[in-house]
């Protein structure tokens, strides 16, 4: 009996779709984005939902987060960044 299949993320376009995949399959979990109900279709420019199998929806949260820099990281990164263009 196949699994259920669970909403892990939706994201704004195809492209963000397609990176949000690739990290998950980098992690060995498999993947599928699917245009979000009650969208109206846009192509490329669609909203999707990426579903993952049930027993791999913890772990694919763990993944997506890590992938995410915290509000703390990005203030660091933008800071350095700016250190950097500075004469």
């Amino acid at each position: 009996m196949p699994d259920e299949l669970k909403i892990v993320t939706t994201v704004s376009n195809e492209a963000e779709a397609e990176m949000v995949c690739e990290s998950l399959s980098e992690a060995g979990i498999r993947s599928m984005p699917q245009m979000s109900s009650g969208n109206i279709r846009l192509g490329a420019a669609a909203p999707l939902d990426v579903y993952v199998e049930e027993q791999h929806y913890d772990r694919a949260l763990e993944v997506l987060n890590a992938a995410v820099p915290s509000d703390e990281e990005l203030a660091r990164l933008s800071h350095e960044a700016g250190e950097e263009s500075a004469p």
